[in-house]
């Protein structure tokens, strides 16, 4: 300001004629001062600016990081939340299951005591004489299926097929454990059985995707019961449940029209 004052008041002394050459000289001086003083000035400014720019961009740098991770917790907090929901929900199934099982078995007897069998009597039946068959384990399994004790027959054939698990009857009796959950009207329960049935090969595979595709149409899934009984067709032309699958077939497609 003191040099910019100086300079005013040599041009003032240049206006009325007074000036010298000493200050001539003098003011040409404090001229390219000034000149120096902008040009020092605008490249301070342009380096201002330049570092502005440079701070700008770090910060919209670290605005995107902070965006990515912020997305990243909220991925991390929906992926718990659903693990949390599958976790509910198994254990729910779980729940669910063991409360059917339990509905379907009847009340334990009470124990009633048994006389201990004498000397004559442990003679006459030998261990090997009171051991029962896979026959006769399965035939009495049907029994109780017979009887309506649908929840005990369920244990019995559970129990035949853990037993006995490559005999022939074991397709059969997986597919009366099927038969249990279907009368019941537990026909999710009774898809999975009946499915189930399937991997012991073609002894039982007809009977049981026919009871599939009823499970199913219980279930108003009209597209994959006929799904189902297209494939007893297709797959077991000959067998009696492929006849029954071409009647249900035709039955459904006359109430569509």
């Amino acid at each position: 300001m003191n040099r910019a004052l100086g300079v005013a008041a040599v041009l003032a002394l240049l206006a009325s004629g007074c000036a010298s050459r000493g200050t001539v000289s003098h003011l040409q001086s404090e001229v390219e001062r000034l000149r120096t003083d902008l040009t020092d000035l605008r490249a301070a400014q342009e380096t201002t600016a330049r570092d502005v720019t440079r701070a700008r961009n770090d910060l919209a740098a670290l605005d995107a990081l902070v965006a990515e991770a912020r997305a990243g917790v909220q991925g991390a907090t929906t992926e718990i939340a659903g693990l949390g929901r599958r976790l509910e929900s198994a254990e729910a199934a779980i729940r669910e299951t063991r409360a059917r099982v339990l509905a379907l078995a009847p009340p334990p007897a009470p124990a009633v005591p048994q006389p201990a069998p004498g000397p004559e009597r442990s003679r006459r039946e030998p261990p090997a004489a009171r051991a029962v068959g896979p026959e006769q384990a399965y035939a009495a399994a049907m029994a109780t299926f017979r009887a309506r004790e649908h929840g005990q027959a369920v244990l019995d054939f559970l129990d035949f097929i853990a037993k006995h698990p490559r005999h022939p009857l074991a397709a059969n009796a997986q597919y009366w454990i099927g038969e249990a959950y279907y009368v019941q009207r537990d026909f999710r329960q009774a898809l999975v059985e009946f499915q189930r049935v399937l991997e012991y090969g073609e002894t039982k595979a007809p009977d049981a995707l026919l009871k599939i595709g009823l499970s199913y149409w219980n279930l108003r899934d009209a597209p994959r019961a006929r799904q189902a009984w297209t494939r007893v067709i297709g797959e077991y032309p000959r067998a009696e449940a492929a006849a029954k699958a071409r009647t249900l077939l035709r039955a459904h497609a006359a109430r569509r029209r």
